[in-house]
């Protein structure tokens, strides 16, 4: 049997007696490359199209996956996703009206400590999501940023327990600069620390389509300078202490984070929609401080 005579099954009707379309039909977890950023990254693919004629027995995953190839050659952007997806519904008229991508990976970034020249990678995760359904194009972006949180309130009362300390240590005696210098640097004296706790934002977004580059590094470095402190990769003693004192500097709840998230991606350019979801993993309680903000999401 030659190639021209090999049964095409899913362009057979369905046994079905009730033509019933699908919302979606496709494969999961497809492995590729993406081009992203100057770095070719490991990558999962999700893709897939509706199956609307009912009395079809199915769509044809192949054309699918070799249309996946485009996304070795460019550069990952809108319009490249675009491309992808309507090579979809092309290889399926009759069969489609709805197209679907999603794509993993995780972008790798180098990182300088904060004093010292040591250099460190930092993972963040990316997921792009993207539909085309009647010539109206979606996608949405969604990635994770690590920085430290430290409580506020938890500075606050350590701030009065060392001055109450300094009270019972010092009363009714004259105050020597040296005696006072070696009580601040001593472990009587910082008697207490405020908590602080690893902390996750996540955010989604969704850009302008007509942009030719996702310009996800620009708004992650954006991000973390508005958190303030984002975690640290390579470091020496310096760099820690400079983080300790960044910290201290900069206290905030996961309401603070939220808005400062809010602000920061409003002057982010191409960005049409955002929800920021904030999580801090509090050090103090078995259960975390949540915050969310949203901007244009019910609306695009």
């Amino acid at each position: 049997m030659n190639a021209l005579t090999l049964p095409d099954i899913a362009a057979q009707a369905s046994p079905s007696h009730h033509p019933i379309p699908l919302e979606w039909v496709g494969m999961c977890g497809i492995a590729l490359p993406v081009i992203f950023d100057g770095q070719r990254l490991s990558a999962k693919a999700d893709a897939g199209v509706s199956l609307d004629d009912g009395n079809a027995r199915g769509i044809h995953m192949s054309r699918l996956y070799l249309a996946l190839e485009l996304l070795e050659r460019e550069t990952l952007s809108p319009d490249l996703i675009l491309q992808v997806l309507r090579h979809f519904l092309d290889s399926h008229k009759g069969l489609a009206n709805r197209a679907y991508l999603k794509i993993r990976t995780d972008l790798l970034l180098k990182r300088t400590a904060m004093l010292s020249p040591l250099e460190g990678w930092k993972s963040y995760p990316v997921s792009i999501e993207a539909r085309l359904k009647n010539d109206m194009f979606h996608v949405e972006l969604k990635t994770e940023l690590l920085y430290s949180a430290t409580c506020p309130c938890s500075a606050a009362l350590s701030r009065q327990l060392i001055q109450q300390q300094f009270a019972r240590d010092f009363a009714n005696r004259s105050l020597q600069h040296t005696e006072i210098l070696a009580w601040l640097g001593s472990t009587k004296g910082i008697v207490a620390t405020p908590h602080s706790q690893r902390s996750t934002a996540q955010l989604r977004l969704r850009f302008d389509e007509r942009l030719k580059d996702l310009p996800l590094v620009a708004l992650i470095n954006n991000a973390e300078t508005a958190l303030g402190t984002a975690v640290q990769t390579a470091v020496k003693r310096a760099d820690e202490q400079a983080f300790a004192l960044a910290n201290g500097q900069n206290l905030m709840f996961c309401e603070d984070a939220a808005r400062r998230l809010n602000q920061a991606l409003k002057r982010s350019p191409g960005i049409k929609a955002f929800h920021i979801r904030v999580i801090h993993a509090e050090s103090l309680h078995a259960h975390d401080a949540v915050a969310e903000s949203l901007f244009n999401w019910g609306t695009t």
